[in-house]
This record gives structure tokens, sequence and C-alpha cells, in this order.
């Protein structure tokens, strides 16, 4: 099942020519999810051929400009072209007031169902779960109420070695055995040892979403052992103080956490227009951390199935 991240827009608050708003594409299976969505998001949606009419849910981080004015004009057009699969969208209070306005006075009547999720972003919080995922907010530090998100897959059941497996097992037992259990009698005797008959089960896969904020090492707890982190990095280090006063992190803050929280990988975002070239911001966030990506327009990365490495 794929669990692939694809970004649509890199800039902060000012696009450039060749940088646009925050938006990005988390696919898992058959699902996608838009977290944030910036101004010509549905322009980049076309760019790379994604489909917005499979888009489940939506994400908003906080009501800055840069991060949802290009929501209502997706929404639009989903209903233009006949969306009738109702569609869910996690945002910050006033997030739902807004577009209820923007529609009443523009005369739109969606012909598929919103369903607002409002977000208590000032903590870490289950918000939506499904049969194989679940996604959490994570409280941001920002000018306005803001939150990360972290999506994780659910613990995946354990494939049996069906050559080391007696012929007595029922069905029920057998299920027992993939998620991790030993078959024992009604006197609670050993009969079947787990580890035995079933390999170990393929990774879990995690990505956070580390929307606009300052540097906050309080975030750790939550980020431990991502496979994939996105952290904004709108300054060099040679502006922190700027960085500070705005709310906003510099590359090395970002590499500083993923080395801290030992992620995986980190991705880092949220350019200043001011950088027209963004080799020094990754060359500082990878003298911290090697294993450092920019997330520009149109990159892909995929979290692999690994097995689980228990050693």
């Amino acid at each position: 099942m794929d669990f692939e991240l694809r970004i649509l827009g890199s800039s902060s608050a000012t696009p450039s020519a060749n940088r646009h708003h925050t938006a990005q594409v988390l696919t898992i299976g058959n699902q996608l999810h838009l977290i944030d969505c910036g101004e010509g998001t549905q322009m980049q949606l076309m760019q790379y051929k994604i489909k917005h009419q499979r888009i489940c849910n939506i994400y908003i981080s906080h009501l800055h400009g840069d991060h949802y004015f290009g929501l209502a004009g997706l929404l639009s057009t989903m209903h233009l072209q006949g969306r009738q699969k109702p569609l869910h969208i996690f945002g910050p209070p006033g997030l739902s007031e807004i577009l209820s306005l923007q529609f009443r006075y523009s005369g739109t009547n969606l012909n598929y169902k919103l369903i607002f999720n409002e977000l208590d972003t000032t903590c870490y919080k289950k918000i939506f779960e499904d049969k194989q995922l679940t996604v959490h907010t994570i409280p941001m530090e920002h000018r306005v109420p803001t939150c990360g998100f972290i999506f994780r897959e659910k613990p995946k059941p354990r494939p049996l070695i069906k050559e080391k497996l007696p012929p007595y097992l029922t069905p029920p037992q057998l299920v027992r055995l993939k998620w991790g259990e030993d078959i024992k009698d009604e006197q609670g005797n050993l009969l079947l040892a787990n580890k035995d008959v079933t390999m170990e089960p393929k990774h879990s896969r995690s990505y956070a979403y580390c929307s606009d904020s300052r540097y906050k090492p309080g975030l750790l707890p939550y980020l431990h052992h991502i496979d994939l982190l996105y952290h904004e990095a709108t300054f060099l280090s040679d502006m922190e103080e700027r960085a500070n006063h705005t709310f906003h992190s510099t590359a090395r803050q970002a590499a500083q956490m993923a080395a801290a929280a030992e992620v995986k990988q980190l991705l880092i975002g949220h350019f200043s227009v001011r950088y027209k070239d963004l080799t020094p911001l990754l060359t500082e966030a990878q003298e911290v951390f090697p294993n450092t990506d920019l997330a520009t327009e149109g990159s892909i990365y995929s979290v692999q199935e690994q097995i689980t490495d228990l050693g």
C-alpha cells in the first residue's frame, strides 16, 4: 500500500514565480489527504495530475492566508465537477464561518456535504481514525492558533508461516496468531507459541507535519522516531532573531528537532521569498541532520513498508 507525500507548495507568506503557497497531498492506499490549501492549490493538483475528487479529508493548520486561501476555490471546483461524496474538513475555529460567508455572498450551494471538524490547536488529540490510519493534532507556537498533524498507520498483522501451522487450528485461532497472541488451552497451558509460526509484521509508517511555528522542543515526545518529518524552515540561522519575532523557525532549528527526535528523514519548507537559491538552507540543515531534503514543488517522498527491526 502506498504511503507517499507530494509537495504542491513550499513558499511562505509571499509566493514567487516558481514557489507556491503551502499545500501537500499525502496518499495512503487509495485515500488522498490534503494538508493545507494555499492559493493556487487546485492549479498544482492539475499540474501534477492529482484527481481532487479522490481527496477524502482536508486539514488546515491555521488561518493565515498562505495556508488556506485556495480552499474556497477548490471546494467550488469540486462542486462544479459534480462531486457527490461528503468531504471532511479539519481546521481551527473560524474556518467554517469564513467558508460559509464566502459561499453565501457568492450564491454557492454545494451539491455535496461538507463535514467540519473544529480543532483544538492547544493539545495532542486524535481527530480522525479509520481501519488503517489515525491522525492526531500537535500544538504549534505561532501568532494565531496553529496545529500540526501526525499521520500513523495502525499496527499490522503478523504474516503466518503456513508450513509451520498445525492442521487443527480454527479460524479464530489463526486471527489471534496474526495479532501476536499465543494459543493456549482452557487451563492456560501453552499449545503454540506465536513466534514459532509467524513472521515480523510490516512496518507501520508515520508522517508528521509541523506547520508554522517557533522552535518548540516540547514537540519532541510526539515526534520520536517518526519516519518522515516536515518542519518549516522559513529563515537561515543568521536571521534567528527575526524567526523568533515572527514565530517561525530556521533551517538549523528544524534539523535540531529532527536530530533530537531521531526521525528517519526531514523535509524543510515554507521558505522566505528572500531566498532565491535554497541551497544554503539545505546545507545548514544537513550540517545538523544529514538526511534532510527540500520540500519543493513536485517532490515525492515515499515511506517504505520495511520489516520492523526489533533488534
